[in-house]
């Protein structure tokens, strides 16, 4: 049986993991196999993360709606307990976005919120 070298399928499939390895150190991205097993991790870690950002991202929001509501003298689940009261209809992303950007316009809907749960 002849011998297989390996032809241009296999130079091209090489190729693309090399690629994707540019930048790592030492033999990570010159040698292929340990590129391989670099980059196969490496997308592992992107799939788990893409996941995970979106729990750290919520959990920001809520830190900073959290310490904003907490200067007007209400706590988070007081807060949006009101809001949910008061038929406001903000998500967490953009009433964090307010509370940090235009503390003005959060300090109006937590003054409402309030209004609300004092009645």
């Amino acid at each position: 049986m002849p011998r297989a070298k390996g032809g241009f399928k296999t130079h091209r499939r090489r190729k693309k993991v090399l690629e994707r390895a540019k930048g790592y150190y030492g033999g990570k991205s010159r040698l292929f196999r340990s590129a391989t097993e670099t980059v196969d991790k490496a997308l592992q870690y992107a799939y788990r993360d893409r996941k995970a950002k979106k729990r750290e991202f919520r959990s920001l929001w809520i830190t900073r709606i959290s310490a904003a509501v907490r200067a007007m003298g209400l706590n988070y689940s007081q807060f949006i307990s009101g809001l949910k009261k008061s038929n406001i209809q903000l998500d967490r992303k953009s009433l964090a976005d307010l509370a940090y950007n235009d503390p003005k316009a959060f300090g109006a809907i937590a003054e409402s919120v309030k209004a609300k749960l004092a009645s």
